[in-house]
């Protein structure tokens, strides 16, 4: 045998077993989260009740929006902007794109936290969180600071390691359970358990920052790191305030595919149909989750791609991820309206068995987009962020009032079909532009 056959190294991978494999990565430690996260709300749900639960989902999910519409996708632009110095060893330049991530991430933060206490004092009546209460509900905004780490997950997955966002993924659930058995062998109530979901996400922040300063300085891609340096923080990315800008509106937008549905539930419905709306979503979303997967892995694969683009094997990949994700999705559907009954009471007690029709009315709608889910990635890696965003807006313009409709005069069955309507009516939106992409690209398809 020559010695040239046994020293060559190893083929790399394609384009689609390089997502597959960092997806089932993340899948490892995601399943484990899954498991982790419903045991933390099944103990939560039994110690505090239904409509004790109801509330602190409610103050959840209002501090989760309000940090959602405050943060900037910073990832995205660090991937977008950095990756080919980064690739290049162009450390000064890489530098700078992190710079302008972290800097984002902080003003992110401090927005948030400001529009959150603003916003408590003058709709946290309408959400029915009583005056005794919204102290904890201000105190608790203050986690919207450690919900902002954009910057290390990007440069964690700029760098492929997957396997320490999996990690990740599992340490906020983990504190969470431990938390929740802790607060429910002392038959604790709600204050307790907003401090220990405050820590599992200060737990969380700081792994992630730990975690992508470790890899940046074993590549020794931080030498020379300086806070400050000459010139503007945007120099020699040109675009990017436009390309951050649509990628923050578009995740924001996103929202009311998120966690605007159990808002609008609980001030139109009360905290006990907001806490059965969002044990619905908890399991459609676990339930997802597989699937879903696919796209924090692809996004460095596109920015991959976009420096040498070749669309013959752009289209290649997003049709056979969309196939491979879509098929997992749908299969997990069915066995969720043959099993998602049982699975309720088992995991969270029979009185949360109302919450399986409008479970399943969630997880088709979240199968529909999963069908689809290559497609806003392409979109925003190929230069058509802003064109991604416009096409959100306008569904989503659409889709609000119709869910206050529904839930309004059908309850949460109402919100359970609002939801599909919405996922679909995006898709078909999204798949329009792709289409119109591709046409560009290659005038006979």
């Amino acid at each position: 045998m020559r010695l040239s056959a046994i020293a060559a190294p190893p083929a790399p991978k394609g384009p689609f077993r390089q997502v597959i494999g960092n997806a089932g990565i993340l899948l490892g430690g995601k399943a484990l989260n899954a498991v982790l996260s419903l045991a933390a709300i099944a103990l939560t749900a039994r110690t505090l009740g239904v409509e004790t639960f109801g509330v602190l989902v409610l103050i959840h999910a209002y501090v989760q929006t309000i940090g959602e519409v405050a943060k900037f996708q910073s990832w995205q632009a660090l991937l977008n902007y950095g990756t080919a110095p980064f690739t290049e060893k162009r450390f000064d330049d890489f530098h700078r794109v992190m710079r302008f991530s972290l800097l984002l991430d902080g003003i992110s933060g401090i927005a948030g936290i400001v529009i959150a206490l603003t916003g408590i004092w003058l709709i946290g009546n309408g959400l029915g969180w009583p005056a005794t209460e919204q102290m904890a509900v201000a105190l608790y905004g203050l986690s919207i600071f450690f919900n902002v780490s954009a910057t290390p997950t990007g440069v964690l997955r700029l760098v492929d390691r997957f396997d320490l966002l999996a990690a990740e993924s599992t340490i906020e659930s983990w504190v969470r359970l431990i938390g929740a058995a802790i607060a429910w062998w002392l038959g604790a109530g709600l204050h307790v358990f907003l401090m220990i979901w405050f820590l599992s996400k200060i737990v969380s922040f700081l792994f992630l920052f730990g975690a992508a300063g470790w890899v940046l300085r074993r590549q020794q891609a931080l030498s020379g790191f300086r806070w400050r340096a000459p010139g503007s923080w945007t120099e020699g990315m040109p675009g990017v305030w436009k390309f951050v800008w649509s990628t923050n509106f578009n995740s924001t937008l996103g929202l009311a595919f998120t966690q605007l549905g159990t808002l609008m539930v609980g001030a139109l419905l009360g905290a006990t149909e907001a806490a059965l709306y969002r044990i619905a979503k908890q399991l459609a979303d676990a339930v997802a989750k597989p699937a879903k997967l696919i796209v924090p892995a692809l996004y460095p694969e596109l920015a991959r791609l976009a420096l040498n683009p070749d669309r013959a094997a752009l289209g290649k990949l997003i049709w056979q991820l969309a196939l491979a994700a879509g098929t997992v999705a749908t299969s997990l559907l069915i066995l969720v309206a043959l099993f998602g009954g049982e699975l309720l009471a088992v995991l969270i007690g029979p009185e949360f068995m109302a919450a399986k029709p409008v479970m399943l009315w969630l997880l088709a709608g979240a199968v529909i987009s999963i069908w689809a889910v290559p497609l806003e990635p392409l979109l925003i890696s190929t230069g058509s962020a802003a064109a991604a965003f416009w096409m959100r807006l306008v569904v989503t313009l659409f889709y609000v009032p119709l869910l206050y409709w529904m839930t309004l005069t059908q309850a949460l069955h109402g919100a359970g079909v609002a939801a599909v309507i919405g996922a679909s009516l995006l898709v078909l939106g999204q798949l329009w532009l792709v289409r119109r992409w591709l046409g560009r690209q290659h005038p006979a398809v």
